[in-house]
């Protein structure tokens, strides 16, 4: 079994469970409560909150725990918004972001909402200067991710970031995909909020954070208890937090390592591909993108067709695009970026990550050309026949 696909998840390092599980057995104090059980969950907690303020230049008071990304894009967003509504109603995005983004910035369009989704280049990149014309003057965010979780282009959000300083415009990234693979610092990042989520990082799934620069109003979605400053209730998940705290800071430790690893595999993945399959098309910036992420087409495929032929062979990957109900739909970012049709339906995503090795992607490699070779002839063969397949 060969794992490509970190960008979905990543497996749970040891070192992370080891410090997860005294509090899923012994320690199980609400970490609210005021007895010894109590206190002992409360200090993980603040723990692992100046582990996480740690992997991204933040103080711990800046961190709020979350359910995961998902819920801090959420908190991001409809918190801002439900804090400043009565100064404006503008918001301005991207085509290319995550759908915890623009799922919710389409929900609230339904409420009166104003909102701009920029276009990106062929790459995948916007620019300051298109953030900064599409301000208006009731604009209250801006929010545009780090690194595309598809293809991997990183956004220049310190640029944009510095562009909306001094306006009075709240400025949000999504780093779910980047923090721990490459250096997120949110003070040369110039950003009042970014999100962050623990199963990207080799920690638990269900659980994440919110950073809020100090002085940033905003409106709690979960209302109920005092935890998290106020800005979430409920009791918080000790022991997902504690691995967070964990897996931050391993991040932290072997960042510049690690990072250099990751590029030197993704890589060596693209050049044995390149060397097995010459008809091979790659998406986005592999050169100025992140380090994990490789976006493939294969035009004249399917995506789906590919994953599952993988999948039987042991190797696991993500498509870019859905086949159902006999109708493919190709993914937004592959259509912002002005991909053609017949490539963006055979697109594939391949993302390593912490226990890929070389030879791994030696196999990978082989077996994805392999496949599509296989893949093409019998395309040709229904072509003749003249059927109507999924392909």
């Amino acid at each position: 079994m060969i794992y490509l696909d970190h960008c979905a998840t990543t497996p749970l390092r040891p070192e992370v469970w080891e410090a997860m599980v005294p509090y899923l057995r012994d320690r199980f104090g609400n970490p609210s409560s005021a007895h010894a059980w109590g206190r002992a969950a409360r200090e993980a907690v603040e723990a692992a909150r100046e582990k996480v303020a740690a992997l991204i230049g933040a103080a711990p008071d800046e961190i709020v725990f979350t359910s995961g990304g998902t819920e801090a894009d959420n908190l991001a967003i409809r918190g801002t918004v439900a804090a400043r509504g009565s100064r404006g109603g503008h918001v301005v995005t991207t085509a290319i972001e995550h759908h915890a983004v623009l799922n919710t910035l389409r929900g609230l369009e339904k409420t009166g909402l104003a909102v701009t989704y920029l276009p990106v280049d062929a790459r995948g990149s916007v620019s300051a200067a298109s953030v900064v014309a599409a301000l208006r003057d009731d604009t209250v965010l801006v929010s545009v991710m780090h690194g595309n979780n598809e293809i991997g282009t990183v956004q220049p959000v310190a640029e944009i970031g510095a562009v909306l300083r001094g306006r009075g415009i709240l400025f949000h990234t999504d780093a779910v995909q980047t923090a721990g693979k490459v250096v997120v610092d949110v003070g040369a990042l110039n950003v009042d909020l970014l999100s962050l989520s623990a199963h990207k990082i080799n920690g638990p799934k269900g659980v994440g954070a919110l950073y809020i620069r100090r002085g940033v109003e905003i409106s709690p979605l979960i209302t109920g208890g005092h935890q998290e400053g106020g800005v979430r209730g409920g009791t918080e998940n000790v022991a997902a937090i504690v691995g967070f705290g964990r897996a931050c800071d391993l991040a932290r430790q072997e960042l510049a390592q690690r990072s250099g690893e990751l590029r030197a595999l993704r890589d060596h993945l693209l050049r044995r591909v390149r060397e097995e399959y010459a008809g091979v098309s790659v998406n986005g910036d592999p050169v100025g993108g992140l380090p994990h992420v490789l976006s493939l087409s294969f035009g004249g495929l399917k995506a789906q067709e590919i994953v599952s032929a993988l999948d039987q062979e042991g190797i696991a990957v993500s498509a870019g695009s859905a086949c159902t109900s006999g109708r493919t739909e190709i993914s937004h970012v592959l259509a912002a970026l002005g991909i053609p049709s017949r490539d963006a339906m055979g697109t594939i995503r391949l993302s390593v990550g912490w226990g890929n090795t070389g030879e791994e992607m030696d196999k990978a490699a082989r077996v994805l050309a392999g496949v599509i070779k296989k893949l093409e002839v019998l395309r040709d063969l229904e072509a003749a026949a003249g059927g109507r397949g999924c392909f």
